[in-house]
């Protein structure tokens, strides 16, 4: 991530976290191995993601400069976690639905820090357009995350879970995920726009202006 003079407080703190957990990848493994490739043409039925893609490349700048428009879109339909009910469900679920993928746990710094900021952009864009459905991938003592949560007073973002981090490996093996958090946008026909490695402030009208541009034909 580039950094100007006018890069702000908490941004510095997000990208100080983010260096931190990437030294903790080479230990831990917490970042994949793969690299961030794309395919040579969009998959079909993603001629809407791709069509968004392109109206989001100039707008990916500023405190969104990391998110990488998708050339070739993947349809990320399939994708599979467990929702606010405890039953299991799809990405698919939100079909006709603009969509911002964010996976994360508690032992992820940065994703810890940029949480407030995306349960933020849900209280302002959530609709029944636009979800951000934030998936957690901690392993062990589920109650751990919902109590960070509850103490960050993060109240607008629903419960998503994964605990056998098959989501992260499946995107990971796609070449979209390389560490915590990944956070992906989706649009209404299950295909990707851009994915992003790493932390953002996504209430930032950068984010907010490159969102509303996925969502506006």
């Amino acid at each position: 991530m580039t950094l100007s003079p006018k890069t702000s407080p908490k941004m510095l703190a997000l990208v100080t976290g983010a260096l931190a957990a990437g030294a903790a990848l080479a230990v831990g493994a917490i970042y994949g191995i793969g690299g961030f490739e794309r395919n040579a043409t969009a998959e079909a039925g993603c001629a809407q993601s791709t069509a968004a893609a392109g109206r989001i490349t100039p707008l990916a700048r500023g405190h969104v400069a990391s998110l990488i428009p998708a050339a070739s879109p993947l349809s990320v339909a399939d994708l599979t976690f467990t929702g606010p009910d405890g039953q299991p469900m799809r990405l698919s679920d939100f079909r006709g639905r603009t969509v911002l993928l964010n996976l994360w746990a508690t032992w992820c710094v940065p994703c810890r820090l940029e949480m407030p900021a995306l349960d933020r952009l849900q209280g302002q864009l959530g609709s029944k357009d636009f979800q951000v459905v934030a998936v957690n991938l901690d392993t062990k003592d589920p109650d751990k995350p919902k109590r960070f949560l509850q103490d960050t007073k993060i109240e607008k973002l629903g419960w998503y879970a994964d605990p056998s981090i098959g989501l992260f490996k499946t995107l990971q093996q796609r070449g979209r995920s390389r560490g915590m958090p990944t956070t992906m946008l989706v649009g209404p026909d299950g295909c990707e726009i851009g994915t992003m490695n790493g932390p953002a402030e996504w209430d930032h009208a950068d984010a907010v202006r490159l969102i509303a541009a996925a969502m506006t034909p």
